[in-house]
């Protein structure tokens, strides 16, 4: 016996499968065989150790997601050599040592709680310890997702904030009882998609960011001239114009950005994380005065110096229209600088998005069939170049804003790292 125990040990810790094999001559109890005839007289034959190797993408999806800040554990039934061994392959658990699911079932639930957040590695896991553990993790605030494919894991896949099963060797009741189904039974697509739903809500808080201000600078140019009793930069009919415009044009670009550089090292957002914070509602309002003072500084610069209130309208709502072209560049990053190759060419849908809007802004301005329905009128070249100082001057203060952010503490209390194309 011991002669085979060692085997079983030295064979498992070289990260093989176990299987033990037996036979038993006699004839069945009953002419037929049973399962009573099983209770004993059997005769160890073999031990067979099966090679079953980590995919070379799953060790690098799971260093991603060790990069990303998100923890990897592994929950088996195999023997406690193996999985430490194949843990080992994959850097979970460094090697150490297994707890197996007699030593879980001994413990209470708060020295679980503990023992789960510093063991990576669990063998010999039924059912009911699987679920423990999604128990115990989630006890400790964290969110959980679980992965499996039999009906001995639907439990756990249920208990789970997200249940992911296995869409080829998955069973029916595995699939039911999660929340995704993934179809090629590969680590690595969680990653993918733990990437690409990174990069969704980052495109989510852009367009945010982008449309709030846009609207907000409209509004505190009207809201300003009531208030110092001006006549009015934009006419409802051009303020209708100019969100007609930006919104089927420029906002809907950043839908299609690509994830920003790095967006694997943050770490995981608290689930609690309101989707606008405090900075959020600075930059708004950062955006929205800019927007509010180079549009009414044209504005009232025309109107000194000519007193045609149809050519200021018309200089303001251009002002309006550049400095939203220029956000919206800015608005391809949240922290990250945008003044560099990629960060100007990167996502081609905004360079045809501002390909689409100049030409209507300059038949807003030139057109006679606009102009009657607008009351716009014709620019010289000076005042195009007014506009466009107002557009530039947005993209200029909201890069130099990120500037500050990326090189004071405040970056590292928003959990930005910067690297150095950023700096």
């Amino acid at each position: 016996a011991d002669y085979w125990r060692r085997m079983a040990t030295d064979i498992a810790a070289r990260g093989l499968r176990l299987l033990a094999l037996a036979c038993k001559r006699a004839e069945p109890a009953s002419g037929h065989l049973q399962a009573s005839d099983m209770h004993g007289g059997f005769g160890l034959v073999a031990l067979v150790g099966i090679i079953d190797p980590p995919r070379e993408e799953a060790i690098a999806a799971v260093n991603e997601c060790h990069r990303a800040g998100i923890q990897v554990k592994m929950i088996t039934g195999d023997h406690a050599e193996t999985a430490r061994a194949i843990g080992a392959q994959l850097d979970i658990g460094h090697g150490s040592a297994a707890i197996t699911g007699a030593e879980v079932a001994l413990m209470e639930d708060a020295e679980l709680r503990r023992v789960v957040r510093d063991v990576d590695v669990f063998a010999r896991a039924s059912p009911e310890h699987k679920l423990r553990l999604v128990e115990a993790l989630q006890a400790s605030g964290e969110v959980v997702a679980m992965t499996g494919d039999g009906v001995n894991d639907a439990p756990a896949l249920k208990r789970a904030d997200v249940g992911v099963a296995m869409g080829l060797k998955g069973t029916e009741a595995a699939k039911e009882a999660a929340a995704m189904v993934l179809t090629d039974d590969n680590f690595a697509t969680i990653a993918a998609a733990v990437r690409e739903g990174r990069a969704v809500y980052d495109n989510l808080k852009k367009f945010v960011l982008f449309s709030l201000p846009t609207n907000g600078g409209e509004a505190l140019v009207v809201i300003a001239a009531i208030l110092f009793e001006l006549a009015l930069p934009m006419t409802p009919a051009q303020v209708l114009w100019v969100n007609l415009v930006t919104s089927s044009t420029l906002g809907l670009a950043l839908a299609f950005e690509p994830a920003e550089r790095g967006i694997m090292t943050r770490p995981p957002r608290p689930p609690s994380e309101p989707l606008l914070s405090g900075f959020f509602a600075w930059r708004v309002v950062m955006v929205s005065l800019l927007m509010m003072i180079g549009a009414l500084g044209v504005f009232l610069w025309e109107m000194q110096r000519s007193g045609d209130v149809q050519t200021a309208r018309t200089l303001a709502v251009n002002a309006v229209v550049m400095a939203e072209i220029f956000y919206l560049v800015s608005s391809r990053s949240i922290f990250a600088s945008v003044l560099n190759r990629r960060g100007l060419t990167a996502n081609p849908y905004v360079l045809l998005s501002i390909a689409a809007c100049l030409p209507l802004q300059l038949a807003f301005t030139h057109a006679p069939a606009m102009q009657a329905l607008f009351g716009s009128v014709d620019l010289t070249l000076l005042q195009w170049l007014q506009a466009l100082a107002a557009g530039l001057l947005v993209l200029l203060v909201a890069e130099l804003e990120k500037l500050v952010i990326r090189r004071t503490s405040l970056g590292r209390r928003l959990g930005q790292r910067p690297d150095a194309a950023d700096r």
